[in-house]
């Protein structure tokens, strides 16, 4: 049953004939909607923003009060007008995450083309590759004979892409069970022109690249069947496959970790994220010796494994 306060043209329908009237206006609505966040942005202003922005055609990284002539000053049109109060109610009324409905994800100041095929980016990993933190992150563990990376669960490829991004001179290849999610990283690639660094490849867990690698980057279906079942329904609207972990999120991560030290060099390192499973994480694993990354969330969402140890505490 919709919650929904107002019918499109109701009263608190989006209205306003400048930008940032739109976006006051926007954001009153999506909060009224109690719509969820979390694919993009965490709050209604920000999506609001993001909503207004992408629908007028003004880039997202355009200074919203700067300048002699300030984005948020300019007049809208009446048609524009419509326009975006039609996107705002379609985005209340499927509870669709935003980016499904532009079709673009923007991940550490990166675009990325996304549909419902796969999940909307957004992983930490992510910011330890782009900006990584005062320790070295993930790089203190990487050497310069570092060359060939996996993207296990690559998705719509955008850590594979970012990941090429940050290291010129080693090879990917971005892997995923699901063929449909291939086709959407296979846009990605070819929109930052990586097709003859990043390959593509269609595996279940590590069975068809087995290797070996310098690098495995992994951010896995880890969701407990608990958490599944209460998700809000911005987050059904994504493929289940990319995020039931099973009763308590583990899994995949129990496979990965059995086959990986077989598919890694002597050296390697793999970097997993877990969202907020590290309780069950540690239940899951309790003998193994584990690297916790730290992140914009704390230190609790990614954790780096040599194969050295997973050698030694065999799962």
């Amino acid at each position: 049953m919709s919650t929904d306060p107002q019918p499109p043209g109701g009263q608190d329908a989006v209205r306003g004939d400048t930008v940032g009237a739109l976006i006051a206006s926007g954001t009153a609505r999506l909060q009224a909607s109690g719509v969820a966040f979390g694919h993009g942005t965490a709050n209604a202003h920000d999506e609001a923003v993001w909503l207004v922005l992408w629908c007028l055609g003004i880039p997202l990284d355009e200074p919203l009060n700067d300048g002699p002539e300030p984005v948020l000053g300019r007049t809208v049109t009446s048609a524009d007008q419509a326009r975006v109060a039609e996107l705002f109610e379609e985005r209340i009324a499927t509870r669709k995450p935003a980016a499904y409905l532009t079709r673009e994800a923007w991940l550490q100041g990166v675009p990325f083309y996304v549909d419902e095929r796969s999940i909307v980016p957004r992983s930490f990993i992510a910011e330890l590759l782009v900006d990584p933190p005062a320790d070295g992150g993930i790089d203190g563990f990487l050497g310069e004979d570092t060359r060939a990376v996996l993207d296990l669960c690559t998705g719509n490829g955008s850590l594979a892409v970012l990941a090429a991004m940050v290291y010129p001179d080693v090879h990917l290849t971005g892997a995923d069970i699901s063929p449909e999610v291939l086709e959407v990283a296979r846009i990605n690639v070819e929109k930052h022109s990586l097709q003859d660094r990043v390959a593509l490849q269609l595996s279940d867990g590590l069975n068809a690249v087995p290797g070996p690698w310098d690098l495995i980057l992994c951010n896995p279906p880890y969701v407990n069947a608990q958490s599944m079942a209460a998700l809000p329904e911005e987050y059904r609207a994504e493929p289940a496959l990319a995020l039931a972990g099973g009763t308590d999120g583990m899994d995949f991560i129990r496979r990965l970790l059995a086959q990986a030290p077989g598919c890694m060099n002597e050296q390697a390192v793999l970097v997993l994220e877990i969202g907020n499973e590290r309780s069950h994480f540690e239940a899951a694993f309790p003998d193994l010796p584990v690297f916790w990354l730290d992140t914009s969330a704390g230190e609790d969402q990614v954790l780096l494994i040599t194969r050295e140890a997973l050698v030694a505490h065999p799962t």
